[in-house]
């Protein structure tokens, strides 16, 4: 029976998502419901993906009993609300990145989807590319030696975006790209809480991180180094630096579609999508969708390859890197 799918929100990420899906096997995922602000955007949406249902409210598509899983597309801000709503009407959720706008607020995501006992994960798509999984495989094989040093770049030029840089949208680098610089070192290092960590920063105007550079110190005198800006290119690319050689993710390291192990470079190729996409490679979403459906086919409530501590661990790094630079957002006065 195909998992049947969800749609919360109707902007350029939830188009991307939807793509992806319909990339996927029909017997095995289904696009059966979207909901938006407004009912004429969700039927816009639904009619160009072909998708049954179209809901003018959030409220509707939370009691369609008819969806296995909702996908979270909106803002940042919204992220908590939403799946709350959704998962207190026992609705499995997949939210974008960041879960939430800080541990408070992940925690108590993390205890409604016990409560409830759903499903429930952030979508941190690069965790399940076909290289992400490569990388983990080459790492457990020692392939590399010890890890000694790893270092993740995500810098462009997005701070004309309006939800990159306004406040009440959730802006800034940190919580936008910096995310997949911290989640890569995380699932380098399996998990482990950093022994210490030192940020430093430059923040616009509006109260938000221009850019930011995050340091994390691990046990047995292993480090990490993760840079991130709003507003200008970096290489973009990540690097696992070992005892025995080395693993590096030319470019793209948020969506990764090569990998070079110790000089050789061995390229990982995406499908093509039937519709246009708004972000660079974002077919690949389809991998976190079907680890999604393995995931409920078992009976499991949260993914071992993205579980709901590597997400507090990442909002708990972010909230001591944001406070260590002085961001501070509405949420975190609550």
């Amino acid at each position: 029976m195909a998992t049947r799918w969800g749609i919360c929100a109707a902007g350029l990420i939830s188009h991307d998502f939807t793509v992806a899906l319909k990339s996927l096997p029909p017997e095995d995922h289904q696009v059966v419901a979207v909901a938006a602000r407004s009912l004429e955007r969700a039927q816009e949406f639904a009619q160009k993906h072909k998708i049954p249902r179209a809901y003018g409210s959030y409220e509707e598509l939370a009691n369609d009993p008819e969806i296995d899983v909702v996908y979270v597309g909106t803002i940042h801000p919204k992220h908590r609300p939403v799946s709350l709503l959704f998962m207190n009407t026992k609705k499995n959720v997949l939210c974008e990145k960041p879960l939430a706008m800080n541990l408070r607020e992940v925690q108590e995501m993390v205890a409604a989807a016990k409560v409830n006992n759903v499903f429930f994960m952030e979508a941190v798509w690069t965790r399940f590319f076909p290289a992400s999984l490569e990388i983990s495989r080459l790492l457990a094989q020692g392939e590399v030696g010890e890890v000694k040093m790893v270092r993740a770049d995500f810098g462009v030029s997005i701070a004309h975006i309006p939800r990159s840089v306004e406040k009440e949208l959730g802006g800034g680098a940190l919580l936008d790209i910096g995310i997949y610089c911290l989640q890569f070192v995380l699932m380098v290092f399996n998990g482990e809480k950093p022994e210490c960590i030192q940020a430093t920063g430059i923040c616009l105007d509006a109260g938000v991180d221009e850019a930011m550079v995050v340091t994390l110190k691990f046990s047995r005198g292993r480090m990490a180094v993760c840079r991130c800006t709003i507003t200008a290119e970096l290489p973009n690319d990540a690097v696992i630096s070992g005892t025995k050689g080395s693993i590096r993710v030319p470019e793209h390291m948020w969506c990764p579609t090569s990998l070079v192990v110790n000089g050789k470079e061995t390229p990982y190729p995406l499908p093509e999508p039937y519709l246009p996409l708004n972000f660079l490679n974002s077919i690949g979403m389809r991998y976190e969708a079907e680890e999604v459906r393995q995931c409920l086919l078992k009976g499991m409530k949260e993914s071992p390859r993205m579980s709901l501590a590597d997400s507090a661990l990442l909002a708990e790094i972010m909230d001591e890197a944001r406070r260590q630079v002085g961001v501070s957002y509405s949420q975190d006065c609550q």
